[in-house]
């Protein structure tokens, strides 16, 4: 039985991931950040899917302290009852908000949240994802294209823009897959974005606040049920031979921007290695 670690998974593109992949027979690992939703959602996917092991963890991915802790927590039970595989990691968890907040760490939230606490998971997790050659999907967005990251400034103190925190946030999940698969694709890691589109999840009422709460209330309206986006990521994670693109969709594999390129990915990979205090190379397995 293959085994799937999904983050974000309380509610939502996450949730909704782990029921589609729980009912494609994958052992589901979710993580959220309310004990109680973790609690609520692990006891309505084990209902639902009696035959799969279904079990959450709970962590506040915005700290890098939470991160470090879950990582190991979840390394544990993959070594003690899922033979040190993971076939499939879902960087999902993922916020907005509506003025300048930093983490404990000294981090822009949503950047942290957003990117720093995947790149610092899948480098707990790698260990386990190269036994099994898995495959790593970052929730990004098409709004990644039109901008590149403020490498001056990516904390974004000066002039914050909830929007731009945003997109550079989704640029950064290109980035990450493509400098993933550039290190760790000769050891069977594939890394993929992976775009929605406008879905009806409550990730604009999360803590945002202001004028984020109100533009997404009027354009959350729009957007499809989170079962449908969560296909893709099945579709992914279910192929025999791993995907050759970058970047897919509702259409399948889609045309991304010109600033994911090498440079960019190289120079994304030595900051977030500094911020996360960590190496993540195919030397640190």
């Amino acid at each position: 039985m293959k085994t799937a670690v999904v983050t974000g998974a309380t509610s939502g593109i996450g949730l909704a991931v782990c029921a589609e992949l729980a009912a494609l027979g994958f052992a589901v690992v979710g993580v959220g950040q309310s004990e109680e939703r973790c609690a609520s959602a692990a006891s309505g996917l084990a209902a639902a899917y009696p035959d799969v092991p279904i079990l959450f963890f709970r962590a506040d991915l915005s700290r890098q302290a939470e991160v470090a802790r879950v990582g190991g927590e979840i390394r544990e039970y993959l070594e003690d009852r899922r033979f040190g595989r993971l076939e499939a990691l879902i960087n999902n968890a993922g916020c907005v908000r509506g003025r300048y907040t930093t983490t404990e760490d000294g981090y822009e939230t949503v950047f942290a949240v957003n990117h720093l606490a995947g790149f610092m998971l899948s480098g707990m997790l790698m260990p386990c994802l190269i036994s099994a050659k898995g495959r790593i999907l970052m929730t990004s967005s098409g709004s990644h294209k039109g901008t590149r990251p403020r490498w001056s400034d990516m904390m974004l103190k000066r002039g914050y823009n909830p929007l731009f925190a945003y997109k550079q946030s989704k640029l950064c999940n290109l980035l990450f897959a493509y400098g993933l698969n550039e290190r760790f694709g000769k050891l069977g890691i594939s890394a993929y974005g992976i775009d929605p589109g406008l879905v009806k999840t409550d990730i604009g009422f999360k803590n945002a606040g202001g004028i984020v709460a109100l533009v997404w209330k009027l354009r959350h309206r729009r957007g499809v049920p989170p079962e449908l986006p969560a296909k893709i990521y099945a579709r992914v994670c279910l192929e025999a031979e791993a995907p050759k693109g970058l970047y897919y969709g509702m259409s399948g594999e889609e045309k991304y921007s010109r600033q994911v390129n090498k440079r960019n990915a190289d120079r994304l990979w030595e900051l977030s290695e500094r911020l996360c205090g960590m190496k993540l190379g195919a030397d640190e397995k």
